[in-house]
């Protein structure tokens, strides 16, 4: 997956385009990413019991990950994101890691 929970994103379609937020939560299996402040919705509840008020809740829905790019970390610019093989660990034991890759600036990602 290209993002993940808490990584810095830029929207680029919809009603918040070109605002930057952190990433929530992902639906992997639906394609789905939930930002913190952005694409708002309004809920309206209804009172449960006598005497109780109805109100409005407000939350962030959640987005289509075609309509955001990941933030880099370290050159700050919204980039597509590779991937990175590394190698690690001792002769008899070695062991692939998979990074995540800036395509702008080829540095790893978290």
């Amino acid at each position: 997956m290209k993002i993940k929970t808490g990584d810095n994103i830029k929207i680029i379609a919809g009603k918040d385009k070109g605002k930057i937020g952190k990433v929530l939560q992902v639906f992997s299996d639906r394609n789905l990413a939930s930002i913190e402040g952005l694409n708002l919705l309004i809920k309206h509840m209804r009172p449960r019991k006598q005497g109780e008020q109805g109100q409005r809740i407000e939350f962030p829905a959640p987005m289509n990950l075609s309509n955001m790019m990941l933030v880099c970390p370290k050159c700050g610019k919204p980039t597509t994101v590779g991937y990175k093989y590394v190698e690690s660990g001792e002769e008899g034991k070695k062991k692939k890691r998979k990074f995540r890759v800036c395509k702008k600036c080829k540095q790893t990602i978290g």
